[in-house]
């Protein structure tokens, strides 16, 4: 039996595409949910485009105008990497797919996290104990990565590194079932 993280604020690194779906659906989800950015422009698009979702949601007759109120409400942007640590029980990594942009970023969430913070990585590429090799925290990096089909099957790929643990392991699926995903687990293979 383990441990079991309770995860009420999800901050969201990279405010492009994909983080922008991230930060909509953790809110969705009933997350605070912090999005950061090194481009404010970029930041200020992703709220416009949470809120948008959020008024959909109302006019389609998914959520009430109290629920898109309250959801509103848990939304929030941090001017740094370093204040979206102190503010988060989950880091997850949205930037494009470079692998020193982030090893940059796991360092500073490895620098600035809370302890017990997991850290994750929407990376599709990269493997997840080489990020975790940036920090000294290997049983809270994980990968999640959010993907949205043609038939709207989103679903997040859940990567379990070399050291990660259970409970972040099961953190990370509770939290992408309350974002409405379905879950695919992988481990990552160890080369050698």
């Amino acid at each position: 039996m383990h441990a079991t993280r309770n995860v009420n604020t999800i901050a969201v690194i990279g405010a492009r595409a994909a983080g922008r779906e991230i930060a909509r659906a953790a809110v969705m989800g009933g997350y605070r949910t912090v999005i950061e950015d090194v481009s404010p422009e970029l930041v200020k698009e992703a709220m416009q485009y949470v809120q948008e979702a959020l008024q959909k949601a109302v006019a389609g007759g998914g959520m009430t105008t109290d629920e898109k109120n309250a959801a509103t409400a848990r939304l929030s942007t941090a001017p740094t990497v370093e204040d979206a640590c102190r503010r988060a029980d989950v880091l997850l990594e949205a930037g494009p797919e470079e692998l020193e942009l982030k090893f940059e970023i796991f360092t500073l969430f490895d620098r600035f996290a809370r302890p017990g913070a997991i850290l994750a990585s929407n990376t599709s590429s990269i493997p997840i104990t080489d990020l975790a090799d940036m920090t000294f925290r290997g049983e809270n990096c994980i990968g999640m990565h959010f993907t949205g089909g043609a038939a709207r099957q989103y679903t997040v790929k859940i990567t379990r590194g070399q050291e990660t643990s259970d409970a972040t392991v099961a953190a990370c699926v509770e939290m992408a079932r309350r974002m409405g995903r379905e879950v695919e687990m992988a481990i990552e293979r160890v080369n050698g």
